[in-house]
């Protein structure tokens, strides 16, 4: 493992800040089972974990020859967030190492931006992170090409103001990964998150991380340097 600290920590939000993926993943099964379209969490898992929704569009198209309706995205999003309203919570942690960090850190998230905002105040991690305007947050719709393409970390450094030899990524799926090594940046693999309670799948080498952790609070103990009141 590399010895230097990083200048940046930029989290993935879904599945890393917030214990999301397995509500998306269930909500939509369920929108899709009426249109046709019967696929289970391990189908969601391979292929959507970690992208934006125009890859489910994508997939569902070449898959089983389904285009999905305008309407469709509104209603998953609805059913999505009214899930959240009741079983969102944040990852165990997450609240006191954002509030912790002694370096430059942000979010960078393949969610929407009004999804991404709404999550993060349901988990109660929204003063903490702010919104887009607060300069922490970074989402697909800010990108041309969503993960596994690098661009969106990329948009995060540079924004940041940070060389992306000199950021440290944290995320939980192997499209986000794949991004993070794509983009020159070191990659660290979340594995708490309800969604990988199961053995792991295997990993490519284009997604291959630094290390694994399955804890957020073992940050600061793999990385001393990372937390606030340690000196630099």
């Amino acid at each position: 493992m590399r010895r230097d600290c990083p200048d940046l920590v930029i989290f993935d939000c879904d599945g890393v800040l917030i214990d999301s993926e397995i509500i998306s993943a269930r909500m939509l099964v369920e929108t899709l089972a009426p249109r046709g379209v019967a696929i289970d969490l391990a189908y969601v898992a391979r292929h959507f974990l970690g992208r934006s929704y125009p890859t489910v569009l994508k997939v569902i198209r070449a898959d089983f020859g389904i285009d999905l309706p305008e309407t469709f995205e509104a209603e998953y999003r609805a059913r999505l967030l009214a899930a959240f309203e009741t079983g969102l919570a944040p990852m165990r942690d997450a609240g006191r190492v954002l509030a912790a960090m002694g370096r430059p850190w942000c979010v960078a998230t393949s969610s929407s931006l009004p999804r991404a905002e709404r999550s993060l105040a349901i988990a109660g991690l929204d003063a903490l992170v702010g919104g887009a305007a607060g300069g922490r947050l970074f989402t697909s719709g800010m990108v041309a090409q969503g993960k596994p393409a690098p661009d969106l970390f990329l948009l995060a450094a540079e924004r940041m103001g940070v060389a992306p030899d000199r950021a440290l990524v944290i995320e939980d799926s192997l499209m986000g990964l794949m991004a993070a090594r794509a983009a020159g940046m070191r990659a660290w693999r979340f594995t708490g998150g309800s969604h990988l309670a199961g053995p792991l799948e295997d990993e490519p080498e284009a997604a291959r991380p630094e290390l694994r952790f399955a804890s957020l609070g073992e940050i600061f103990q793999i990385e001393p340097r990372l937390e606030g009141r340690v000196g630099a």
